[in-house]
Order: C-alpha cells, then structure tokens, then sequence
C-alpha cells in the first residue's frame, strides 16, 4: 500500500478516487478545488483515451498519467501534513483563500505548476519504471499535451469573465495573457529530456530540479497577483 498520493504505477483508477475525494472535500471557491476539478476532467479524458487505444504504447501511457497526476496529490497531501511541498506549488497553496484571486488564476496557476514541474519529473519517472528512454514516449508525451491543450481552452472559455465584464484595460487579460501552455509543454519535454541525461550526475541533476522547481514557483506567484481587494 502506497501513501497518499503517490499511487502504485498505472494506477490511474486510484489517482482518480483520491482527485473526486479532494473535490468533495474542499469548499468550491478554494483555490486548489478550482484546479482540482479542471485536473480531475484530464484525468477522466486520460482514462478514456487509455481504454480507447489512443496511445501508442499503453502502459507506458498509463504509468506516465499515474505519475504525473501523483506529484500533484503528494504536494496536496504534503501541505495539509505541514510538510513542505514543492515551491512551485507554494503560491496556489498558500494563497488558496486570497478573494483577490480570480478562479482562472487558480486554475492556470496549477496548470503552471503542474505542466512546468511535475511533467518532466513525471517523464524521467515513467523512463526509469518502464526501462524506455525520453525519446520512446514522445509520441504520447504529445498525446498528453493534447488533451491538456483542450482542457486549458475549456478553463479559457469557462472561467474568464465575459467581454462585458473583461475589456483590454483590465489587468486580468495582461496577467493570463502572458502565459501559454504550449511553451510550458516545450519547456517540460527538454526539461525531462535534461533530467535524462544528467541522471548519473546526482549533484548536478538536483541542481536541475531546484531550479526547475523555483522557476516555475516565479512564475505562479505571477499568475496569482491578487487583482481586488
């Protein structure tokens, strides 16, 4: 039996069950429950495209999603244990309350977190359980990142103010704007490909992940700058 959060690989039913208890547990304006239930519809979507067939090859697919969605429980489960999670979780984390933070900003600021930190590692994870290198998994690395890319859309479209509400001088538009998942997908896939090669080197591999994980940390506080009072 593993902790919680840190799933037995492929598992992805067992990540899923802890994702639906978090979003019954957690009040709905909470910044985690607001990425909880945007996360817990890719994990869904994952589920359903590993039953379809969709990746080339399955298993590692399966372990990649279980993973990749465990890095997120253990940061979740650490917090509430008073244990110290990754930095770049911090700023969703600590500022989960703040009324000055609109759900979007939550939402992208997981993502953030999530795609820029957890990805890669997950990656590098994936690699050393199944004995495949980065380069056999990056066919389904992209299979992943399409259906974030859908779920990141539906966030835009769901969660944004309408353009009654949203005009070019609101800070909202500047503070989203400058953000994409498509170079965050790009920055995790040489990410991982980075930790791959320096995975001999343990001083220099830390290294990597220490800024890896502060990098992403900025960047989040930036997404979570409180826009009211």
């Amino acid at each position: 039996m593993t902790t919680a959060g840190r799933p037995e690989p492929a598992d992805v039913g067992r990540v899923l069950s802890l994702m639906r208890g978090l979003d019954s547990a957690l009040p709905r304006t909470d910044g985690v429950a607001v990425f909880n239930r945007v996360y817990l519809s890719v994990t869904e979507e994952m589920r359903r495209r590993l039953a379809a067939g969709v990746f080339a090859d399955p298993y590692a697919a399966g372990e990649l999603a279980a993973r990749f969605a465990g890095r997120y429980l253990a940061a979740v489960e650490d917090d509430r244990a008073g244990r110290r999670p990754p930095d770049c979780w911090r700023p969703l984390l600590r500022l989960r309350g703040h009324r000055g933070i609109r759900p979007v900003q939550f939402a992208l600021a997981g993502i953030n977190a999530h795609v820029g930190h957890d990805l890669p590692l997950a990656v590098v994870d994936t690699c050393r359980a199944t004995g495949r290198a980065p380069q056999a998994l990056e066919g389904d690395f992209d299979r992943v990142g399409e259906v974030l890319t859908a779920i990141e859309r539906r966030v835009r479209e769901e969660l944004m103010p309408g353009p009654d509400l949203l005009e070019a001088a609101d800070p909202l538009t500047h503070v989203v704007g400058v953000w994409s998942l498509e170079r965050a997908r790009e920055a995790a896939w040489a990410a991982a490909r980075l930790l791959w090669a320096l995975r001999g080197g343990h001083d220099a591999y830390e290294e990597c992940v220490t800024r890896l994980d502060a990098g992403v940390g900025l960047v989040g506080r930036f997404l979570l700058t409180p826009l009211r009072g």
